[in-house]
């Protein structure tokens, strides 16, 4: 009968799993460690001397943090294109590798909680929004329930996640009825926390550039492409570097999916492009300053255009099966949507809801090396997160590593690879 002490051997066991390596490993992990300590150092500079060393400034109050948080969120929301076809339609081939996605959604939101972390000027305050600790002015609060819709997704992937191993550690089949509503629970939670944080934005009535009703299907949309595209390359190394079973017919299947969130992405995109320019309202000014410039202020327009043509490129290669089955372009694809998307979610997001400000002076924004250093520092993290996931759940997944066998891995894998 499984004891809690089978559940501390379970979480010695994993510990100890992840502190052995190979000189690869090892030089991988020191490289994450070495970020991370620049970040904090960056960071502890940052607390010092307050968010002037920053190139934020009252007329662009947030920047290179909010924007990577507001992606990492999408990133994280992702995760239910690998649970709708696996669970939904019954796809046995991504059913295999759901927990993956489950993972990568953990990872992402270790992420976003350090990106709003250090855009926070007092951090000591920080626990007037925790639950039940402080006073989160709910349901009023918008940030509310941003705090609430993260942290439960959050504590619902790392509950499946653990289970799931602990059922392959002790192999044991996972109980279906607990593990299928869990699950699905995790795709209106998905839609949540990406829903609620455009909220933050288009419920801003003062800063027209986001006080638009589309733009909650915007960050779905761009989000159920960028995720999976970094979902994909990371499935193509699994597969090179273990011996997960990953067939191409799941990788392909993803990719199409892929086209039609992004196909509808563009499309929201241009619709909101023509109700701004087309208008012709004094609000065009923001739209103008990211795609024209605005006096002599043009900072933005190339990065603007790369989002814009990366993604229509990008479409067309996942929207051909030709191109969307070739390995080469599929990558490109890959690489190109996460550009736009992530050029889409930060700097064209950002800066054009603040710029011009409120009495209209034009503020030109760039992240500064603390910032830059301190986001370095939290990716490191969040890699360094997944990373270790990645080392325990992989030989358990495999049937390599589980109770009866202690730390010593098998030669050959005894059970076939868990179902998430």
């Amino acid at each position: 009968m499984l004891t809690l002490r089978t559940f501390g051997q379970f979480i010695t066991d994993t510990l100890g799993i992840m502190t052995k390596g190979s000189r690869l490993y090892y030089a991988w992990i020191g490289f994450l460690l070495l970020l991370i300590g620049m970040g904090a150092i960056a960071y502890v500079g940052q607390l010092n001397h307050g968010l002037l060393v920053t190139n934020m400034r009252d007329q662009v109050s947030w920047g290179f943090y909010i924007g990577n948080f507001t992606f990492l969120v999408g990133v994280a929301a992702a995760a239910i294109m690998l649970v709708i076809p696996a669970y939904i339609y019954d796809w046995e081939p991504i059913k295999e590798i759901t927990i993956l996605g489950e993972m990568l959604a953990i990872s992402a939101l270790v992420m976003c909680l350090g990106f709003v972390m250090v855009d926070i000027g007092r951090p000591d305050r920080f626990w007037h929004i925790m639950p039940l600790v402080g006073r989160l002015n709910w349901p009023q609060s918008m940030l509310a329930w941003d705090v609430i819709v993260l942290n439960l997704y959050l504590l619902l992937n790392w509950f499946v996640v653990t289970y799931l191993l602990f059922c392959a550690y002790t192999e044991r089949h996972y109980v279906k009825k607990l593990v299928l509503p869990l699950v699905l629970l995790s795709i209106p939670m998905a839609v949540s926390i990406h829903t609620v944080t455009a909220y933050l934005y288009n419920g801003l009535a003062a800063r027209p550039f986001w006080n638009s009703a589309i733009l909650a299907p915007r960050f779905l949309a761009s989000a159920f492409c960028s995720g999976p595209a970094i979902l994909l390359i990371l499935l193509q190394v699994l597969r090179k570097t273990t011996k997960l079973s990953i067939k191409d017919e799941a990788i392909f299947k993803i990719a199409e999916l892929m086209a039609y969130t992004m196909g509808f992405n563009l499309f929201l995109t241009a619709a909101e492009a023509f109700k701004e320019l087309y208008s012709g309202t004094e609000h065009m000014v923001y739209f103008q300053y990211l795609l024209f410039g605005l006096k002599g202020h043009n900072t933005l327009v190339p990065y603007a255009w790369a989002s814009i043509i990366f993604g229509f490129v990008a479409f067309i290669l996942f929207l051909v099966p030709r191109t969307r089955t070739n390995w080469v372009t599929l990558n490109i694809g890959c690489v190109l949507i996460y550009a736009s998307v992530y050029i889409e979610k930060g700097m064209g997001l950002i800066i054009p809801g603040l710029t011009p400000d409120a009495l209209g002076e034009i503020f030109v924004y760039t992240p500064s090396f603390t910032e830059i250093t301190v986001a370095a520092g939290i990716f490191a993290i969040g890699f360094l997160v997944f990373t270790l996931m990645l080392k325990a759940a992989v030989p358990m997944m495999l049937g390599e590593f589980t109770l009866s066998k202690g730390r010593k891995a098998a030669s050959e894998p005894e059970a076939g690879p868990i179902k998430a």
